[in-house]
């Protein structure tokens, strides 16, 4: 098929998409919205010598700090800013009402007694879960809504044990699928590349956090409690100040990126290509990364030539 015909239906699968950029109109980001996961009642992860709640109130204040030291422009809100314990719908509610240009939920991972722990930051944002893996750490996260009264009207009758009632949540925050994508990579990428942790990429799963905010979104696993190493890492001053100076150099290119494309013409297709509601779109991302583990495969399947192109242009952009 020729390249104009590629060309041709790539332009169709763009117009197709819900073009969305959470940002306001100069293409600024005022607002940001950081989550320190649980509180109070709810201590979330235990670990040996810590809990989730300490750790992660730690790591967010400390993220505040440093945007609004470097950045005072930039409207800072915690959900939390003490050991209270801020009801999961409500911290959707806050970041919704102060009309947030992003929103950054911080938690700790654990797995069960009796099995061997791995380690390693992971950011999830919101979808349907492609593993059983991710499937358990959107229940145990989602459980606390059991500690809140009427729960089942609140959530409108989600039951955080049932895998049938994750398939509700995965079509929302379609609009801001592809800058919470953005975003989340590049957060696993400081994790990676500044804090020197065992990425375990950027995942989908339906978190009630992230169902009902009206902005781009992730929630961040920085590590496991349940794995010794790491807890006393996320215990150190040292660990949650690398933690939050990872998260705050992701947002830092994050907020870069955004404003270049209102800044540069040349940027507006890749805008477009970034920022679109995007099932379709981490699809493809799904597959490219599929793409370059197992090219042979692949590259035999003949519907696969437009995508093909499509990341060809996307790598060119």
């Amino acid at each position: 098929m020729s390249k104009i015909t590629n060309l041709f239906l790539l332009f169709a699968w763009l117009l197709l998409c819900n073009f969305t950029l959470k940002s306001d109109a100069d293409g600024s980001i005022n607002v940001i919205v950081i989550d320190a996961g649980h509180g109070g009642k709810d201590p979330g992860a235990r670990g040996k010598i810590a809990r989730e709640k300490d750790i992660v109130l730690n790591i967010a204040l400390e993220l505040a700090r440093k945007i609004k030291t470097d950045m005072p422009e930039i409207k800072v809100v915690l959900t939390r800013a003490s050991d209270k314990f801020v009801e999961l719908h409500e911290r959707s509610n806050i970041a919704n009402r102060r009309k947030a240009d992003l929103f950054i939920s911080i938690h700790c991972n654990s797995i069960p007694k009796g099995k061997k722990s791995p380690s390693g930051t992971e950011t999830f944002v919101m979808g349907l879960h492609k593993s059983d893996e991710n499937l358990d750490v959107a229940k145990r996260e989602n459980s606390v809504i059991l500690q809140e009264k009427n729960y089942e009207e609140k959530y409108k009758g989600f039951n955080p044990n049932s895998p049938l009632a994750y398939i509700m949540l995965a079509n929302r925050q379609n609009a801001y699928m592809a800058s919470s994508l953005d975003f989340a990579g590049k957060i696993e990428r400081q994790f990676k590349n500044h804090a020197d942790r065992t990425s375990r990429g950027v995942k989908q799963a339906g978190f009630m956090v992230l169902w009902q905010t009206a902005m781009p979104a992730v929630l961040v696993e920085a590590g496991f409690l349940s794995h010794a190493e790491e807890e006393k890492y996320l215990a150190s001053d040292e660990g949650q100040d690398e933690i939050a100076e990872s998260i705050f150099r992701a947002f830092k290119q994050y907020k870069t990126a955004v404003e270049d494309l209102f800044r540069s013409p040349c940027s507006v297709f890749r805008c477009f290509l970034f920022r679109c509601s995007v099932f379709p779109l981490f699809r493809l991302s799904v597959f490219y990364e599929n793409l370059q583990r197992n090219k042979s495969r692949h590259l035999g399947r003949g519907n696969d030539c437009h995508f093909i192109f499509w990341v060809q242009f996307l790598e060119r952009c």
